[in-house]
């Protein structure tokens, strides 16, 4: 799954398992288990690293 990510897509560091995808100002964090995506925040992306 983690090959087929489409759109502004990147891993945040290299040892742990969460990315974010940018949509305009807004930021999607989440994760990849082994057959599901679990967003855990949506926020601006003034907000978003925090």
């Amino acid at each position: 799954m983690e090959n087929d990510l489409h759109g502004d897509v990147k891993k945040l560091t290299k040892h742990t398992p969460e990315y974010r995808l940018r949509v305009g100002d807004w930021r999607i964090l989440f994760e990849i288990e082994i057959n599901k995506i679990v967003i855990y925040k949506i926020k601006h992306r003034k907000d978003a690293y925090r």
